[in-house]
């Protein structure tokens, strides 16, 4: 009841809750623009008219839940490392390219989201393995870099989160692969690294 004194105005529409597969390499060489939504209420899949421009593998993705989603950097189809970043309107799964990029092409990255607040995209190769963590600011979708990195420069790292606490970078390649956690606590951008890392050197995983 829109006019329940309770509520103050009609919030328009409300997305069903999803989760959206994009971009990639496949079998052929080819490397695919497009997004997949699976609808949780019933597992549905449906493929979006519009995928990614470009489309990209060796990407990274996260979320601000139930905004908007966000993919970044990676490989194109001539093999060019992007900076830019696509993101995903859940309201209704529109695509859009933002004005801001990350701070240098690369690929083989990681990110993790504090829904509500800010993404960040962490490591990957540029042509050399980095330590840079970009933060890409969800109020207005600006992007600074953290003045404190990973602890050490790193690609194909994997990336999770306890929104709102902390989010965590672990494994990856650097002068070998490497079990290391590394620790960024949403309340100051702090990174610390844990004393317990992987069970076993890792990269290429998810998290």
């Amino acid at each position: 009841d829109w006019s329940a004194t309770a509520i103050a105005a009609n919030p328009g529409a409300i997305p069903d809750p999803a989760g959206y597969f994009a971009g990639g390499y496949a079998t052929g060489y080819a490397i695919y623009g497009t997004v997949d939504k699976f609808v949780f209420a019933d597992d549905s899949r449906t493929t979006l008219g519009t995928g990614l421009s470009p489309v990209r593998t060796y990407t990274t993705g996260m979320a601000n839940s139930g905004t908007a989603g966000y993919v970044a950097g990676g490989y194109n189809t001539v093999w060019a490392m992007l900076d830019s970043v696509e993101k995903l309107s859940f309201t209704d799964d529109t695509l859009s390219t933002l004005s801001a990029v990350l701070s240098g092409t690369r690929h083989g990255l990681g990110a993790m989201a504090n829904s509500g607040t800010a993404g960040y995209i962490c490591g990957g190769s540029g042509g050399a393995n980095l330590t840079t963590v970009d933060k890409l600011a969800f109020a207005d979708d600006s992007m600074t870099t953290l003045g404190t990195g990973l602890s050490a420069a790193r690609n194909y790292v994997a990336g999770m989160a306890n929104s709102g606490t902390a989010g965590y970078l672990g494994g990856g390649r650097a002068s070998g692969t490497v079990t290391t956690v590394d620790k960024f606590a949403f309340s100051n951008d702090s990174r610390s690294t844990l004393g317990t890392g992987l069970a076993a050197a890792t990269y290429w995983m998810a998290a």
